[in-house]
């Protein structure tokens, strides 16, 4: 054989011996199942049959951002609880003093009223219009000099 100038001939790759499947039922296109297309292991999107596709990634669920409080309700109520009986307590306290100071200063101004009374009643029954009386008096001088020494003068 010779080289030839004219281009090759086009030779198919695969030859079709025969265009039936050899074992197995026959599939039609329209009886084929859908294919969906998913991620790869490698990033790539390899084509899967529906039924064999993994579920979808379920959505999370919101999660509730807002502020919880350092102490629970039950908590904040047994602690203002605790510090209003305490309040309470003390205000109480404060106004049984004060009631007990009130009763005490009446019955020092009665005990006042009553020796006054007492004195005013031993002066007008005394009987002492024209009488006499002694008077004591005693004075009594001291004056200290330096080292410690003390002078003493009583009249």
């Amino acid at each position: 054989m010779s080289a030839s100038n004219l281009p090759a001939q086009y030779r198919r790759y695969v030859e079709v011996v025969d265009e039936q499947p050899v074992t197995g039922p026959v599939e039609l296109y329209g009886e084929r199942e859908a294919v969906v297309w998913v991620p790869g292991a490698y990033g790539g999107m390899v084509p899967v049959r529906k039924s064999q596709a993994p579920a979808p990634v379920q959505l999370a669920v919101p999660r509730d951002l807002a502020p919880h409080p350092v102490l629970d309700p039950i908590a904040q109520r047994l602690l203002g609880a605790g510090a209003g009986g305490g309040l309470l307590l003390w205000g109480g306290g404060k106004f049984l003093a004060g009631a007990g100071d009130l009763i005490a200063s009446l019955s020092g101004g009665g005990a006042l009223l009553f020796f006054l009374a007492l004195a005013c009643a031993r002066a007008a029954f005394s009987g002492r219009g024209g009488g006499s009386y002694v008077r004591h008096e005693q004075h009594t001088h001291v004056h200290q000099k330096w080292l410690g020494r003390t002078n003493i003068h009583n009249q």
